[in-house]
């Protein structure tokens, strides 16, 4: 499946090759040679670029935690490399990283292994109707494939975060949950899948191998709700308006994670028109014994309802937090009706 070049790049993980730097601060550029020559390691320059050779990985690591003792913040992001191996023709074009976040990759290298060998796969947790119990759709959660590489699937995303991967990590993540359903699941039921907006610089470019998989998998696009991940955090509206737009223009539902209350998700959600909404779960934990908690669902109902948006009641852990919330939501989720799983529940 196509995608643009920001997502397509792969960085080499092997034990020899160099690290090439865009020469952007004189000064600069001499104190690494410097220092590198200090503990036997020959920068040469040319064509305006640092190459730094390596013999194995261990000593590139040394190299990345030398330079960053050298640079400062402000010249860590100005200075832009890439790594090369032998292999590799000066011709082959490479992204190139902000040192600051090529050292993180340098320093990372298996999460970037699980992300460019895409070492995951996607758990399901199902989501039931509030009106009689059924199942009528499951949420797409990301979990290792493999004992050898396991990882936290937020420090995952968190790291693709600060190294530049974001977009690579997401928009796989979205194929993945849409293959994992085409496989498990009948025409009819909801595949939720998160998404998150920065990611997304442009629709019609970054969301092309979405459209593809939905294509090749034979998904209905009326079966795919694409639900923002920390809606608290949302900062471009007319972006994320522009997300939606795209989806929904495909037949697609959009969904609003994490929602809380008063004003500003009032507006939020007038604003976006979303066709989900997801209540934020810190409204949900103990909510049958916590009165304030529970007007704020109320009043989301009265808000969702007037709007004809579906809300959705998630991190529903005991019995007592379902009875409580059971009349002001459409839909439900939570370990109390089932944890996320390989196969559905």
């Amino acid at each position: 499946m196509n995608s643009c070049h920001k997502c397509q790049t792969k960085i080499p993980l092997m034990n020899t090759g160099e690290m090439i730097l865009s020469i952007c601060d004189e000064e600069a550029n001499l104190a690494l040679i410097k220092k590198m020559e200090q503990i036997g390691i020959n920068i040469f320059s040319g064509l305006n670029k640092l190459h730094i050779p390596y013999a194995n990985w261990e000593q590139l690591q040394r190299c990345t935690s030398l330079i960053q003792s050298v640079l400062n913040d402000e010249q860590l992001d100005k200075f832009k490399g890439y790594l090369k191996t032998n292999e590799q023709s000066d011709v082959f074009e490479m992204k190139k990283y902000p040192l600051s976040q090529l050292s993180l990759i340098i320093e990372n290298p298996m999460f970037v292994k699980i992300i460019q060998e895409k070492l995951f796969q996607s758990f399901m947790q199902p989501i039931i109707s509030a009106l009689d119990q059924e199942v009528i759709g499951y949420e797409f959660l990301l979990r290792p494939n493999s004992k050898i590489y396991s990882f936290s699937p937020g420090d995952l995303f968190l790291f693709s975060q600060h190294a530049g991967l974001q977009s690579t990590l997401d928009s796989q993540a979205r194929v993945n949950a849409i293959r994992t359903g085409s496989q498990f699941l009948p025409k009819g039921v909801k595949q939720f899948i998160n998404f998150l907006p920065s990611s997304i610089y442009d629709p019609v470019h970054c969301l092309k191998s979405t459209f593809e998989a939905v294509e090749e998998y034979d998904v209905d696009p009326e079966d795919l709700v694409f639900e923002v991940v920390e809606t608290e955090k949302i900062r471009d509206l007319v972006h994320l308006k522009n997300i939606f737009e795209h989806y929904q223009r495909a037949g697609i539902k959009v969904a609003l994670d994490d929602i809380g209350s008063g004003y500003s998700t009032i507006e939020l959600l007038k604003e976006l028109k979303p066709d989900y909404a997801k209540i934020d779960r810190d409204l949900i934990r103990n909510c049958h014994v916590d009165s304030s908690k529970l007007e704020k669902v109320q009043q989301l109902r009265m808000v969702t309802k007037e709007m004809g948006i579906i809300l959705l009641a998630e991190g529903i852990e005991t019995m007592e937090e379902y009875n409580a919330v059971q009349p002001y939501v459409d839909l439900a989720q939570g370990y109390y009706f089932g944890k996320p799983m390989r196969n559905p529940a």
